[in-house]
């Protein structure tokens, strides 16, 4: 519920829960979409677990996360 309301913390900490399938499923493109949201808001290294996902990834995939983080909005 943090990370969909904007908390970078909680953004990054999803982050890594879904790069490493820990609670959640494993899931690349959702986990480098909440690193660069959380690395947007300056989230102590978000930017960096961005980039080690992305090289686990195919371009159409970063594409599709990219794509995700433009028109992610926060819950109210």
């Amino acid at each position: 519920m943090a990370a969909d309301k904007g908390l970078a913390d909680a953004q990054a900490k999803l982050g890594y829960s879904c790069s490493t399938g820990e609670g959640v499923p494993q899931d690349y493109a959702l986990a480098h979409m909440w690193f660069n949201l959380a690395a947007a808001q300056g989230a102590d290294k978000a930017a960096e677990n961005r980039d080690i996902v992305a090289k686990k990834m195919a371009r159409d995939q970063i594409a599709e996360a990219q794509r995700m983080a433009r028109e992610w909005k926060p819950a109210k």
